[in-house]
């Protein structure tokens, strides 16, 4: 991609309405040891060190890895084409061993972390019942909403345990393969921790494992009702204060509660804190965020799912043993506790169809690690792997096209502002613009009076402009006849690939919106501002 927009400085902006949408559709190098050189003595961390206000590093052998090795795994991540991979990063005994960010998402970004942010609320979860804001796990759900009155109540539902929801045995009816239909239309309601709760039972809590976010925002509730704080204010009391993380964006919803299933912003440096915090059995700097008892149950399988399944945690039984956070698209930060390690990814939001994913931790990271003491030093290896980082990190730059004329009738829609009829992304309007010959703009603008402007290369070279939450996006379009104009939007950071197609007919536009990922779509309909 070709920059030839300035990025703005990233602000901490209010939700979009957008954001329901985009969750409703949504040469290898050769290892030269020195034999003669002796190996550097053992390298703990010192008993003062945690990294509260930022990682240390090290080099891989310091740390008993192969740099040879990570730096085959960075040529083996370049050169993926069915998935799309931003950030690497790799923590052996508290030290940054690896820190791999591949353009255009750069470092010190802030990421969406998608489901990753169920591990999360089940960390809060813990902590709330260690602080005594909870009773216990037993507890039925119905019992924190006494003022609300349930729909489809029955045996089933009275029955239903908090437990129940961390294990994602609910037992409400949740359809969430090939898409999240529930969660969408969650999303699509006046009250989404109403509708959750209102959910029909389709099997008896604790029997049946059934993939369902409604349940984990459910949590983000039962948090605000038994604390007096969002879960946002009580994270950052109890678990992101202490742990040094402060920059955060977490949506709500139209109450007020944190989007409980997903959709955290967060830095990938600060999402392998949390890894940390569970490596170390909830403690962090001689104060125990977290029970160590609710790291053991956490991260045990509580029932039988692919893979195993805790509290809103994922397993993987070894060896070595893992237990992971897991976002779409390539979100995801694993503990290996035999290697003492922590690995976070992010990506951009398609599918791992290729596993890839698993391959880098089986194939690469873990073949890697040769050694609980430091190995020989080997300066050609790790410069090997620090100059493929750089180079991954490095912008790509593409030759321009030629850019068509544009058709007769874009002057006519230039600067004219489309208003749209009510739809489920929230879009009030739609104004294109097309200013200079290879660039155009597409602005939006949202019932909840937000706004947003993207910058579009018209030369199919992609223009960066800031997106959602201030967040880098990239876009391009095309005109696909004498009255189409279609946009390709890039969210990076937001993980999100989008189409808009515009038919401009008349005095009217159809819009429609196709997630590329394979979260759906929406089309609506704008008329000429009178």
């Amino acid at each position: 991609m070709k920059t030839t927009g300035s990025e703005k400085d990233r602000k901490d902006k209010p939700r979009y309405v957008l954001s329901i949408l985009l969750v409703l559709l949504l040469g290898a190098c050769t290892s030269q040891t020195a034999p003669e050189t002796p190996s550097p003595p053992p390298m703990p961390i010192e008993s003062d060190y945690w990294p509260t206000g930022g990682w240390r590093t090290s080099t891989p052998e310091e740390q008993g890895m192969d740099s040879a090795k990570l730096a085959e795994m960075i040529d083996y991540l370049q050169g993926q084409t069915s998935f799309s991979i931003h950030s690497l990063l790799i923590i052996r005994n508290g030290y940054v061993v690896t820190d791999a960010y591949f353009y255009p998402f750069a470092q010190g970004s802030l990421h969406d972390i998608a489901s990753d942010t169920k591990s999360i609320m089940s960390t809060l979860v813990g902590i709330a019942i260690d602080q005594g804001y909870i009773e216990s796990v037993r507890q039925p759900v119905l019992d924190f909403f006494p003022e609300r009155t349930v729909a489809n109540l029955d045996a089933n539902k009275e029955a239903m345990t908090l437990e129940d929801l961390l294990t994602m045995r609910s037992g409400f009816e949740c359809i969430h393969q090939p898409t999240e239909v529930t969660l969408d239309q969650m999303m699509a309601s006046s009250d989404w921790v109403q509708f959750a709760l209102d959910l029909p039972m389709a099997a008896e809590p604790g029997t049946r494992f059934v993939y369902c976010s409604p349940n984990v925002h459910i949590l983000s509730a039962i948090i605000q009702e038994t604390t007096g704080m969002t879960a946002l204010a009580f994270a950052q009391e109890h678990l992101f204060g202490p742990l040094g993380i402060s920059d955060v964006i977490w949506p709500p919803d139209p109450q007020g509660h944190n989007w409980g299933w997903g959709d955290i912003k967060l830095a990938p440096h600060d999402m392998a804190k949390l890894g940390y915090l569970y490596l170390n059995e909830g403690l962090w700097d001689g104060q125990q965020v977290l029970s160590s008892a609710w790291v053991k149950a956490a991260t045990s399988s509580q029932q039988h799912a692919t893979n195993g399944y805790g509290y809103l945690w994922w397993l993987k039984p070894g060896p070595p043993d893992i237990y992971f956070a897991d976002g779409r698209g390539g979100q995801r930060i694993s503990v290996l506790p035999e290697q003492n390690m922590v690995v976070v990814t992010t990506g951009g939001g398609g599918r791992d169809s290729d596993g890839v994913l698993e391959k880098l931790s089986t194939a690469h990271i873990i073949p890697s690690v040769e050694s609980a003491t430091p190995l020989p030093v080997n300066l050609d290896a790790v410069t090997a792997l620090e100059s493929k980082i750089q180079d991954a990190a490095a912008p790509v730059h593409f030759q321009p096209e030629p850019v068509p004329s544009l058709p007769e009738i874009a002057p006519s829609v230039s600067g004219q502002t489309y208003v749209l009829d009510p739809n489920p992304a929230g879009l009030l309007s739609v104004s294109p613009a097309f200013p200079e010959e290879a660039e155009a703009l597409l602005g939006l603008s949202f019932i909840d009076g937000n706004q947003i402007e993207w910058l579009i290369g018209l030369d199919n070279v992609f223009r960066f402009s800031p997106g959602r939450y201030g967040l880098l996006a990239a876009a391009k379009g095309w005109w696909e006849s004498d009255n189409v104009f279609v946009v390709h939007l890039d969210e990076i950071g937001n993980i999100n690939e989008m189409q808009f197609k515009l038919t401009f007919e008349d005095d009217q536009v159809t819009i429609q919106i196709q997630e590329l990922t394979g979260l759906g779509g929406v089309t609506t309909v704008g008329r000429l501002e009178e």
